[in-house]
């Protein structure tokens, strides 16, 4: 018996069957689509924030915290708490543990995170704010 010359069937792999291939194909697309977006966020967005004038302002100021406590009193605490305990809003003692200054300043002006709203006070304010998060123990 010879082999036909007829057109090539598709044969199934021996391999996997043909769902779990697809389930994988997905789940290599999405863990290059997180990489790509990645890349983006060191390549675009970070520098974007470094070259910021009002943050490379603030950051270059020194802050004082009893300044920034009123500020804080004024605008944060109702969501914060008083002594930033976190009610609505997260606790912010050890904030400078989870984000960095400049994380913070683009949180606090953005307001990013509902429902805390976009805030942008003068440079030396924020500045004095960030001194005040940073006396948290």
């Amino acid at each position: 018996m010879t082999p036909s010359s007829g057109p090539a069937m598709s044969v199934p792999s021996p391999g996997l069957p043909e769902a779990p291939q697809r389930r994988r194909s997905l789940v290599a697309a999405l863990a290059t689509l997180a990489a790509l977006a990645c890349l983006l966020l060191v390549l675009v967005v970070l520098p974007a924030a470094r070259s910021d004038p009002y943050t490379r302002q603030t950051l270059e100021l020194t802050g004082s915290a009893a300044d920034g406590g009123r500020l804080f009193r004024l605008n944060c605490a109702g969501c914060h708490g008083l002594a930033a305990q976190g009610l609505v809003g997260p606790n912010l003692h050890g904030v400078e543990r989870r984000k960095n200054d400049r994380q913070l300043i683009q949180q606090v002006v953005s307001g990013r995170t509902p429902p805390m709203p976009s805030f942008q006070p003068e440079p030396q304010a924020m500045a004095d704010l960030l001194a005040f998060l940073h006396s948290l123990p």
